[in-house]
């Protein structure tokens, strides 16, 4: 096990680089109000957050994280543009046995910009790069932008469009609705039994004679949720051409020039990821301006799917050798503002460092 003072000391030296930028420091409560702020983190952490109650504050959770309470209060009283940096300590539940960290330092940066995003993106991601440069990481990058637009664009139900959004960060899932859309996979049977019984009655009928309702939900929730399910079955599939150039998309792993390329070739089938696939470019445009060579420089259309389910953009981390977890990850999140921002919103994209992680692998080098 690393020292906690030579991590620390790593932890104060990424910081003082950060600070070196012009960044503002800043600092986030150690204990936060879980009610607002557990349904913008993803579901991995929301079912390792640390929730304990307060009888004057109510639900309060331990930091997960920097990010959400930054752009709390940047949206409460910041400049524009902003930059911030921070370290401090994040805590989460590990739910195995086993050495992985439930307390560790995070040291985190964040760009508030309207002015020009993408070369916002590029400034987080070069900046990450050059103070990791001596551990020879190796770097992965993404654009859920470029998903999300895909999504929205398909020919099909608005219902359809708002399931497949809402489960972009569970791969799984996904791929399984998107087969079940496309009519790549049948009904289960349960499904299928269901769905007899709601075309033999209606949703009111059926709930009344299965008795008490128990559980959250109430009977008019569960009816609406029955006359859903009904307006999907009767639903044509998504097209056949859209659905493959979507399963195409999830697909793509390429370095990023020849991602871009192949991104263009098929925008004309998918027209509505035109404005991402624009801003991807930009973005390339704007690292190989700060010495990134794009050539080489791995990208990922799903990268990102399992991690922070309020990145909405351009993605990236920073990898050691397995089974270690990402040293350093970060993302667009400009949707966060405007759900913090109380009517207003601004384009951000942020990142942290694992100092934990940049110590354990330094002292690997020396052994």
């Amino acid at each position: 096990m690393t020292d906690k003072s030579i991590i620390r000391a790593e932890a104060e030296a990424l910081f003082a680089a950060f600070q070196a930028t012009g960044a503002v420091p800043v600092d986030a409560d150690i204990l936060l109000p879980a009610e607002t702020l557990l349904d913008l983190y993803g579901e991995d952490i929301r079912a390792r957050a640390y929730v304990t109650s307060d009888p004057l504050n109510g639900e309060l959770m331990l930091r997960p994280d920097f990010t959400v309470p930054v752009v709390q209060a940047h949206m409460a009283h910041g400049a524009d543009p902003a930059r911030y940096c921070y370290m401090g300590e994040v805590f989460r539940k590990q739910d195995h046995l086993g050495a992985r960290a439930r307390e560790y330092l995070q040291v985190g940066y964040e760009i508030f910009d309207r002015a020009a995003p993408e070369a916002a993106d590029a400034e987080v991601f070069a900046l990450f790069a050059h103070v990791l440069r001596p551990l020879g990481l190796r770097a992965a990058t993404g654009d859920i932008g470029i998903l999300l637009a895909a999504v929205r664009g398909l020919n099909t139900t608005e219902g359809r469009k708002a399931a497949l959004q809402r489960h972009i960060w569970r791969p799984k899932r996904f791929r399984a609705l998107l087969d079940r859309f496309s009519g790549r996979a049948p009904l289960t049977d349960a499904r299928a039994k269901l769905l007899d019984h709601l075309a033999s009655d209606t949703p009111a009928n059926l709930i009344n004679a299965a008795g008490t309702v128990t559980g959250l939900r109430s009977a008019g929730d569960i009816a609406d949720r029955a006359r859903a399910m009904i307006d999907d079955a009767s639903a044509a599939p998504i097209a056949a051409p859209e659905a493959a150039m979507l399963y195409d998309l999830l697909s793509l792993e390429a370095p990023a020039d020849a991602a871009l390329a192949h991104l263009r070739g098929i925008t004309p089938l998918l027209p509505a990821i035109a404005p991402a696939v624009d801003r991807f470019a930009t973005r390339l445009d704007a690292l190989r301006a700060r010495g990134v060579v794009t050539a080489d420089l791995a990208f990922e259309a799903s990268h990102g799917r399992t991690s922070l389910e309020y990145y909405d953009g351009f993605v990236f981390s920073f990898h050691g050798p397995d089974p270690l977890p990402p040293v350093a990850s970060g993302g667009r999140y400009d949707a966060l503002t405007a759900v913090l921002g109380q009517g207003q919103s601004i384009p951000a994209v942020g990142g942290v460092i694992r100092p934990g992680l940049v110590a354990k692998l330094k002292g690997a080098k020396h052994v």
